[in-house]
């Protein structure tokens, strides 16, 4: 509880004391020795470091040093670099609102001088020798280094021994240490980096390529399970790898966002990201990704928080859809086609067959099936839903009969990357045959993705401009704050393609007169309620976007061939070629996977063959 003074007791106001300022302003900066680690491996980058060496005792309580051979600091500039607020990175607002470097503000190591005992080693091109600063003393003196700086803090919060029992244990913060460089390791490739501590290597990162990079940081798991992705929309371009759904995490601990070449945290990418996995993801998964935007730096402000990690977008939409579209695009195309690259690693002992000579030519059954012809007969993929449904999905939406659907092209048999038919199990799966073996596919999920990404087509085509609604005979009315009455004002029209009509009751009320046709037994007031809070929230034409292909995945589930369906091999094969053509078709509408490769290695391993 506060206490307040009496006025008669007021305290006057003053200036504070200069220590005072420098130990408020690092507590801005300066939370942990990652901080500093941070602070100091930014310095050496916008330096031109090509290798940086971090050092660290006790977890960076310690001693944190950082060295690096980037061009150094003179010898009469070496005192200045302590005062706050002093800089070589930018000179004017102008500058301020362009900033192409890591750091900026001047702040770091006059906040980490405050709470430390901290110097600086340093020696330009040009420089016979090198010169350290003691940074409490303020003694410059010659020494010996090659080229570069060498930024020593020993004793974090020597000076504040309540800030220092924050901190966890030395395991703990080695951990939050290795993490701050990693994250600069994953925007810097072209950089060396290597961690050591307490007097033993505990990582390094040679310089390399951005994606070899990304698999000596994240794994090769990451590299192997992840999909590229290159996209210019607009005045942002994005790159990377996104992860793809098997991939998917219960924390959200391999998500990595860059905004020309700087980490940062922040929701519009954030959720952006989330929003491009929405129709592939299962349940709460966390996707993973590594993504990097260059954009002009004119259109991103960096100057929003101490420690730089957060920013704020010019046009925050823009850089939403813009991730959005290239995170969807790149998980779009079916990863069957990479299947089909290379024959299957066979052990030893068993014979190679013929390059070339598919593994199904071998005689093993006794049926000839057409499989290389356009499957014509798909009547049991196609059967129209029960009659009980059918009242519920809009004709506009029903699946194109066998006789209008786009035949499969005719391909050789050994391009067909999820492989031949050769049965069905139990009613539930197909099982196919394919260069590298085995191909399981959950036949109602696969079919599932089909229709629903034809229904999406056949809406985005202009088929259906609005959702078909259905009128309550009595209107649904809830209290609204001022912000759902300003939105559902504002966004009626967005409301009625979603086949909603909300309208004002009263001042503080609003009616739920029409809902969708498929939730007419839901709750009309939390539906209401939950669109409201997205249109408040996000752009219109995502949330629109998003509650159709809900509603398009409810329908296409029920729209879809049911289990225990018998089919014929010519309707099997003509199931596997759409998967092969359809866009995220190694997920089912909620985020479960459609097949499942099982190479002969695999098989073999099972029956103990070639040991």
């Amino acid at each position: 509880m506060n206490a307040v003074l009496h006025p008669d007791h007021r305290r006057p106001i003053r200036d504070l004391p200069d220590e005072l300022i420098s130990q408020i302003a690092a507590g801005e900066v300066v939370e942990r020795p990652a901080s500093v680690v941070r602070e100091l491996v930014d310095n050496a980058l916008d330096a031109g470091a090509t290798q940086v060496t971090v050092r660290l005792l006790a977890g960076g309580v310690r001693l944190v040093s950082v060295e690096d051979d980037g061009g150094g600091i003179p010898r009469d500039e070496l005192p200045i670099a302590l005062r706050r607020h002093a800089t070589s990175k930018i000179g004017s607002l102008q500058d301020l609102e362009q900033v192409a470097t890591m750091g900026f503000r001047g702040e770091a190591l006059a906040a980490i001088a405050s709470v430390s005992e901290l110097s600086i080693l340093s020696r330009t091109p040009g420089q016979p020798s090198a010169f350290l600063l003691d940074g409490r003393s303020g003694e410059l003196r010659p020494a010996a280094r090659a080229g570069g700086t060498t930024v020593e803090v020993k004793e974090l919060f020597f000076s504040t021994p309540a800030r220092r029992k924050f901190l966890k244990t030395d395991a703990t913060e080695l951990a939050h240490c290795i993490e701050a460089v990693r994250r600069h390791a994953l925007a810097r490739p072209e950089t060396g980096f290597a961690i050591w501590h307490e007097g033993k290597l505990v990582e390094q990162w040679r310089p390399a390529s951005r994606d070899q990079r990304l698999a000596d940081v994240l794994g090769e798991d990451f590299l192997a399970q992840s999909v590229a992705i290159d996209q210019v929309v607009g005045p942002v371009r994005v790159t990377g790898r996104a992860g793809i759904p098997d991939a998917a995490r219960s924390r959200p601990d391999h998500q990595f966002a860059y905004v020309n070449g700087r980490y940062v945290r922040d929701k519009v990418l954030t959720h952006a990201a989330r929003s491009a996995y929405e129709d592939v993801l299962h349940g709460q998964r966390q996707p993973v990704y590594a993504l990097y935007l260059d954009i002009e730096p004119s259109r991103v402000d960096v100057n929003v928080h101490p420690t730089k990690i957060e920013v704020r977008f010019r046009d925050g939409r823009e850089v939403h859809q813009a991730v959005r579209r290239a995170v969807e695009a790149a998980l779009a195309a079916p990863r069957a086609a990479a299947l089909d690259v290379a024959p299957p690693l066979l052990p030893p002992d068993l014979p190679q067959r013929p390059t070339g000579q598919p593994a199904w030519s071998q005689p093993r059954m006794a049926f000839d099936a057409p499989v290389g012809q356009p499957v014509r007969d798909l009547s049991a993929l196609w059967q129209p839903a029960p009659a009980p449904l059918a009242a519920e999905v809009p004709a506009a939406f029903a699946p194109a009969p066998a006789s209008q659907a786009v035949a499969a092209p005719a391909l050789p048999e050994g391009d067909w990357p999820l492989g031949r038919a050769i049965a069905q199990l139990h009613g539930i799966y197909i099982l196919a045959e394919n260069r590298q073996g085995l191909i399981v596919v959950d036949m109602h999920a696969a079919h599932e993705r089909i229709v629903y990404e034809r229904l999406k087509d056949q809406l985005e085509a202009g088929a259906e401009t609005a959702l078909a609604s259905q009128p309550l005979l009595i209107p649904a009315t809830f209290a609204a704050t001022p912000q759902e009455i300003a939105t559902a004002e504002g966004a009626a029209d967005a409301l009625r393609t979603l086949g909603l009509e909300i309208t004002p009751f009263s001042a503080r009320t609003l009616a739920v007169r029409a809902v969708p046709t498929t939730l007419a037994h839901g709750d009309a007031v939390e539906l209401a309620r939950s669109v409201l809070a997205e249109l408040a929230q996000h752009e219109a034409s995502t949330v629109v976007q998003r509650a159709r292909n809900e509603l398009l995945a409810t329908m296409a589930c029920h729209g879809a061939v049911r289990a225990n369906r018998k089919l014929t091999l010519d309707e099997m094969n003509g199931l596997l070629r759409q998967m092969e053509a359809t866009e995220r078709s190694d997920q089912c509408n909620h985020g479960r996977p459609t097949w499942r490769q099982l190479t002969v290695r695999e098989l073999d391993a099972l029956f103990l063959r070639g040991r």
